[in-house]
């Protein structure tokens, strides 16, 4: 199955399903999708993006985020649920030259955690109603926000955590493509900065972290407010 998918302004696009999961059963295709924003859609897209058949878009943007970029477009069957986890801006702990990517990101990807737990178990939630899917979460970059909500999703589905980190990397080339439009497009002093990359080993550290604060990612979204019946549907649909 083809998983990364090129739209016109859309550069992070792709399937998360194909991985093993609990019991070996793999997670099914077609029905959850990771993404940058959305708005880059275009009429020249339609067509490719709806033959994905797409019902519901989980948008993890803050509303300041969603007003300067503007949504996903208005095509009929689309549903769109603004999801923003309340948590700080990175600008409060900005990135200092020579410090360790991971080690940085695994801990923005931790307050992201504490502090915006209610908005990703609810977004968890969303992805766990059949009558949603399939779903496509996204935020700016389609790594952060994102990346967390498809990490948190895919362990409670069984799969190994080297391959969801494995997944969280192939983000760098999308956000390397993004960037490489951008300098063609007006921006030639636009950096490969942390923001834009997604280092192998920064997720199996925020989880494997995230496990000896909460004992479990089950534990720590049911502490969040997720429902356990909500994550018993979501294996019962989105694994083979």
């Amino acid at each position: 199955m083809r998983r990364e998918f090129s739209f016109s302004k859309v550069f992070n696009f792709r399937d998360v399903g194909g991985y093993p999961g609990q019991d070996g059963r793999p997670v099914r295709w077609r029905r959850l999708f990771r993404s940058d924003t959305l708005s880059g859609l275009g009429e020249v897209d339609r067509a490719e993006f709806l033959e994905l058949g797409v019902r519901t878009v989980v948008d993890l943007r803050r509303s300041s985020e969603v007003e300067q970029q503007g949504r996903v477009p208005q095509w009929d069957g689309l549903v769109h649920r603004g999801i923003a986890p309340e948590h700080r801006e990175w600008f409060h702990t900005p990135y200092r030259d020579g410090a360790d990517p991971i080690r940085y990101l695994a801990d923005r990807y931790r307050d992201m955690a504490e502090e915006g737990a209610a908005g990703l178990a609810t977004a968890v939630g969303v992805i766990a109603d059949e009558q949603a899917a399939p779903v496509v979460v996204h935020c700016v970059a389609g790594k952060d926000r994102t990346g967390v909500i498809c990490a948190l999703t895919l362990s409670l589905l069984g799969v190994a955590d080297a391959d969801i980190d494995a997944d969280y990397a192939r983000s760098t080339a999308g956000n390397q493509r993004y960037v490489a439009w951008a300098r063609a497009n007006g921006q030639p002093d636009l950096e490969m900065l942390p923001w834009f990359r997604s280092p192998a080993g920064t997720i199996q550290l925020f989880l494997a972290e995230l496990r000896q604060r909460h004992g479990s990612v089950e534990r720590y979204l049911t502490g969040a407010g997720l429902d356990p019946e909500q994550i018993t549907t979501l294996r019962a649909h989105l694994l083979q």
